[in-house]
């Protein structure tokens, strides 16, 4: 049995690593501005109205001002486990395990997250996004194989927990049936997605 990767810390020091610094962060803003008008255009493609949407594992925000122009109506929920970003933003301090609401969201994000929780925990996660989410998840996490094959391993955090995308696709399965980039539909949602848009 292998030993558990240590527990993340995301103080200051990770953020100014990870996102501050433009020299070593892992994304840029223009990439993330690019993200959220896809997943604004998937939801209008699919038409899904999002009055309340949940971003969890929200890091620095730098998915909500542009989804929040993009989607003028939606209740935006940031949750975030660090007690920094709680404190400096404001966000909602939550684990996604363990959350819950008194009603759905329309729209569900949890990008680049489970990769820090532990097998037990992710699992936990993955099902409650079936009683969180009433439409569409926008999901990802560091795979096994985008370690080994598409992430930059300068600007990546290792300290996570890799996994096969098979195990992450069985357990949403439950719950979801998979559109494709990222994109799940709730299972007994009424909404349509075409044959050979949807992965089967």
């Amino acid at each position: 049995m292998g030993l558990e990767k240590p527990t993340a810390t995301f103080d200051r020091q990770y953020y100014q690593r990870y996102y501050y610094d433009p020299r070593t962060a892992v994304t840029t803003r223009r990439e993330m501005q690019a993200r959220a008008r896809l997943i604004a255009a998937f939801t209008e493609h699919i038409g899904l109205p999002v009055r309340r949407l949940l971003d969890a594992g929200c890091g620095t925000g730098l998915l909500r001002m542009p989804l929040k122009r993009l989607l003028p109506r939606a209740d935006y929920v940031c949750l975030e486990t660090s007690p920094y970003l709680c404190s400096r933003y404001g966000w909602e301090h939550g684990r996604i395990e363990e959350y819950r609401s008194a009603a759905p969201f329309d729209l569900v994000i949890c990008y680049d997250v489970l990769q820090y929780l532990d097998s037990r925990a992710a699992a936990r996660a993955l099902a409650n996004f079936g009683r969180l989410c009433r439409g569409v998840l926008y999901f990802s996490a560091l795979t096994r194989r985008d370690w080994e094959w598409n992430c930059d391993p300068v600007r990546t955090d290792s300290n996570v927990h890799l996994r096969g995308a098979q195990w992450y696709r069985l357990r949403l399965q439950r719950n979801f049936r998979e559109i494709g980039a990222g994109f799940w539909l709730r299972r007994g949602a009424p909404l349509t997605a075409w044959e050979l848009e949807s992965q089967f």
